[in-house]
């Protein structure tokens, strides 16, 4: 078989329950459906960090934070970026000759560009803000204090979303016109990060009166780091009612809608040029949003499944078999990574990280029982946490707070943190042990004589 295309597409804060096909009772998302039906679908991705430049580092590098030295966006205290000349999937991918595309937006370094890290073309988002002028269109409708509103001037195919799925599926026609190179694009989007904008036609499908709160709303904060609750009065939003929230849970749900959308668009354009058989097709997004759970904002300090859990499916059909269900435990990030560079037939070089998931898609096991995630402040300044997960348990190492853990089988809306509970005093220790392991394992800075004591049970 010839090197497959390979099309990785990459959201911006995408829940993973906001799939109609994770379970998601309002949301309609059928173009994803499909691609979930049609390939695999993975229900414990996990975000190497629930924040945006360090998310895309990591996929860049195959790497965790603590390994690219990448733990804060451009705004955050003490920002560093990814280093040139480290090797990355597209670099990689590009040698063994690979066309080697990044379409949208570009979140990694304030500076260098796409084509600093590997990609040969390039299609910046600011572009739409030129392309709307130029059509006599009006300026997109402000932030709203980042709660959103509907972006009423425009019909949906005057959208960001619209114009990016047009770039995109033009780069495709180029590419299959111009050689026969397999291409390896990335089209990376904002949205649905706040603030959500939708066009009305698709605000239209939600009303805020049908839509339930979180499970993790009504949380009381008990026995949980302060900065939890000081976040919400941070964003203003600590005294809010669901029926205040519901609303900006409506565009949330439009926007992510909008997107699906433009996704089926794409899909569509590689039936109808006859390559869908041999192109590997990948969704997945940074991490999540909050949007008013635990009556949040965002997604800052905290290491809840809303912002840590993310969609991510996997279609390859003459490979991947159709409506396969994996509940491998997956780090997005850098096993994408890894899994850009098996298929189009790279050997891993020893600095990444990641798995190749295709195995696992038919079947094997990528030996992993547990997944980690990491977080180290940003604007609102640092803010060191740790993260280990398995199937039932969730511990939160705080480094300057309480710690957590959660009994997700049990507790979905992770309300209770049984972090004191004696009766679960072994998961704890557990728990605690793993993650140190594998600090240890990552030369995770935080791992040091002192920290090391603190999980270990004397």
């Amino acid at each position: 078989m010839n090197q497959p295309n390979i099309l990785f597409i990459y959201s911006d804060q995408h829940r993973y329950d906001c799939l109609g096909i994770n379970g998601h009772p309002l949301v309609q998302t059928p173009n994803m459906d499909r691609l979930a039906r049609e390939g695999a679908n993975f229900t414990h991705a996990f975000t190497p960090t629930p924040i945006c430049v360090p998310a895309r580092c990591s996929l860049l590098s195959g790497q965790w934070p603590s390994q690219n030295g990448v733990c804060r966006n451009f705004d955050g205290e003490g920002f560093s970026g990814l280093d040139a000349e480290k090797e990355t999937c597209a670099s990689l991918v590009r040698n063994a000759g690979y066309k080697t595309i990044h379409i949208g937006r570009w979140h990694v370094d304030p500076e260098r560009t796409p084509h600093d890290y590997g990609f040969q073309d390039y299609t910046p988002d600011w572009r739409y803000a030129k392309w709307r002028k130029a059509q006599g269109l009006p300026n997109r409708v402000g932030p709203n204090k980042g709660f959103g509103q509907v972006d009423s001037g425009i019909a949906a195919k005057e959208s960001s979303l619209a114009w990016a799925a047009n770039q995109v599926i033009s780069a495709i026609d180029k590419q299959l016109q111009a050689d026969e190179d397999p291409f390896f694009l990335h089209w990376h989007m904002i949205e649905p990060h706040l603030p959500c904008r939708p066009c009305q036609e698709y605000l239209d499908l939600y009303k805020a009166e049908d839509i339930q709160p979180w499970p993790g709303f009504a949380d009381t904060f008990a026995g949980k780091p302060w900065i939890q609750k000081q976040m919400r009065e941070t964003w203003g939003v600590g005294d809010w009612t669901w029926e205040q929230w519901a609303p900006v849970v409506a565009r949330y749900f439009a926007e992510i809608t909008a997107l699906d959308a433009q996704i089926g668009r794409v899909l569509d354009c590689l039936d109808e040029r006859g390559i869908a058989d041999n192109t590997l097709v990948m969704y997945s997004a940074d991490h999540g949003d909050m949007c008013g759970d635990h009556g949040m904002m965002d997604k800052h300090n905290i290491m809840y499944d809303a912002v840590t859990r993310v969609p991510f499916m996997m279609r390859w059909p003459t490979v991947i078999p159709a409506g396969t269900t994996c509940d491998a435990f997956v780090s997005n990030a850098i096993d994408s990574a890894a899994t850009f560079c098996s298929v189009a037939g790279v050997s891993l070089p020893e600095s990444f990280s990641g798995h190749n998931l295709i195995p696992v898609t038919q079947g094997e096991s990528n030996g992993r029982t547990d997944i980690y995630s990491t977080f180290s402040g940003n604007q609102f300044g640092g803010y060191s946490q740790r993260m280990v997960r398995d199937e039932r348990w969730k511990y939160v190492w705080n480094a300057t707070a309480e710690d957590e853990l959660y009994d997700c089988s049990n507790d979905v809306g992770e309300l209770i943190n049984r972090a004191e509970d004696l009766d679960v005093e072994e998961e704890l220790w557990r728990l605690r042990g793993r993650l140190a392991a594998w600090m240890e394992e990552t030369g995770d800075p935080l791992y040091n004589g002192f920290t090391a004591k603190l999980f270990r049970k004397e």
